[in-house]
């Protein structure tokens, strides 16, 4: 009595074989002749661009703390009356 019919009509064509390249080409490096060189790095250097980061952190923290602080305080003064 009904007829259904169920079809793709989402896709424009079907693909049912994927071809992939075969033919790949490895290409080599050359080899380095140079020497190499490693170039040294001062630790008073790293240990102040460290203290640098960590003092900026340390200041931006306190601030943040101080506000919270003081809001707290406020608060308390406010509800106290």
């Amino acid at each position: 009595m009904f007829n259904y019919s169920m079809e793709n009509k989402g896709f424009a064509e079907k693909q049912t074989k994927i071809v992939t390249p075969s033919g790949f080409v490895i290409t080599e490096k050359p080899l380095k002749n140079g020497k190499t060189t490693s170039k040294r790095v001062d630790i008073n250097v790293l240990k102040s661009k460290l203290q640098e980061t960590e003092s900026k952190e340390f200041k931006k923290n306190i601030s943040i703390f101080s506000f919270l602080i003081l809001a707290l305080a406020s608060l308390g003064i406010y509800l106290s009356f």
